[in-house]
């Protein structure tokens, strides 16, 4: 496992990390506390150190969790969070998104109870979850720089939509020189990503980059085909149904990728020993493909099972794509992989009614 520094800020990142939004939540398949305790603790032993969660996911149960789980390594392991939802006075309704609350006052609240639930002293990367750029005030900057200043956190971050705005967002971080912000970003959804790259060059921001749905909700992995059925509650089955039928066809394009034979023809000690040989499982180059941007010091694919964590951990390891299979990749995006349909998701949000989408020349409109 290769490692990276968030920003200038001095922290450490597993090049792969842990995306602790699967423990304590039933979105992506529910699991008793002690298979996620035993999940986060199996990362742990194979090279993950970096760990993200936030106190919304199960109303608290995902950092209790992940504190009990990462108590006795807590001094070899990086944990973020995020704050900002309040949903100590809201009820949770399904999948859909609760009131936001950035008052600084409630954000140092939110901390404290973070603090205690973690079982920590201090917050290593402290993220703001889905602020619109509006909520990103100079009070709210003051409170982040004042906890920094305490002890209470050691690096900033700010995690990004989908359902809100992220091109103005984002840029303001940059601009602001948070230590991370965190997006959507993978082959198949590239705008946003690739705009932040921009701004990182434009601005000489030292801004570090940690991309989530690297696999694009299991297309890219093969965690969802055209057999699958998935469940109720399933959060990937939120995804429009022409998302995946253009998707399985945009995947076989990129079969090109791939130096290994797909993950259930072997064993895991099998693909240990093709990743020392330097190939790679199309579930590993989609991450890869993310880690060979300079500006990406973290990645953070959803783990479901131990089988996850193995062949994903290993993308750290595996090589990173030639220059000419990056540009192969960006001609098949630039060209929609040469397929003339709609995917069904054609629109981004924007929280300042598109002007950023407009200003940044992206190629899509902004959503109702």
């Amino acid at each position: 496992m290769q490692h990276s520094e968030l920003g200038d800020s001095g922290v450490e990142v597993s090049e792969v990390g842990f995306g602790a939004w699967v423990v304590g939540t039933d979105w992506w398949g529910d699991r008793s506390a002690d298979d996620a305790i035993e999940m986060v603790q199996y990362a742990v032993d194979q090279g993950i150190t970096y760990f993200d969660t936030g106190d919304v996911y199960g109303h608290g149960d995902s950092e209790e969790l992940l504190g009990r789980a990462l108590a006795d390594v807590r001094d070899e392991v990086t944990i973020a969070t995020k704050v900002g939802y309040d949903f100590y006075n809201n009820p949770q309704a399904g999948h859909g998104e609760l009131p936001k609350e950035m008052d600084p006052e409630y954000l140092r609240d939110a901390v404290e109870k973070s603090l205690e639930r973690l079982d920590v002293d201090s917050i290593d990367v402290l993220q703001l979850h889905n602020a619109d750029v509006d909520e990103i005030t100079p009070d709210v900057l003051e409170l982040l720089d004042e906890l920094e200043e305490e002890g209470t956190i050691d690096a900033t971050g700010l995690a990004l939509g989908p359902s809100i705005g992220w091109l103005a967002e984002g840029d303001l971080a940059i601009e602001e020189e948070f230590d991370s912000v965190q997006l959507v970003w993978n082959m198949l959804e590239q705008e946003v990503g690739n705009h932040f790259l921009e701004t990182i060059e434009r601005t000489g921001s030292s801004t570090s980059l940690i991309p989530r749905v690297p696999h694009s909700s299991g297309i890219l992995n093969e965690q969802v085909t055209p057999d699958t059925e998935l469940g109720e509650g399933d959060h990937r089955g939120f995804r429009p149904e022409e998302w995946y039928e253009t998707g399985w066809e945009k995947l076989e394009k990129l079969r090109f990728l791939e130096r290994a034979e797909p993950r259930s023809a072997a064993t895991s000690s099998e693909r240990g020993s093709r990743e020392r040989d330097g190939e790679r499982t199309m579930g590993q180059a989609s991450i890869a493909w993310l880690l060979s941007h300079e500006s990406v010091a973290t990645v953070t694919p959803t783990f479901r099972t131990k089988g996850d964590i193995d062949e994903w951990t290993a993308a750290s390891d595996v090589p990173k794509l030639s220059d000419e299979e990056m540009t192969r990749v960006a001609e098949l995006y630039e060209t929609n992989f040469g397929i003339d349909r709609d995917d069904g998701m054609d629109a981004l949000r924007s929280s300042v009614d598109g002007d950023d989408i407009e200003s940044a020349g992206l190629d899509k409109l902004a959503a109702d």
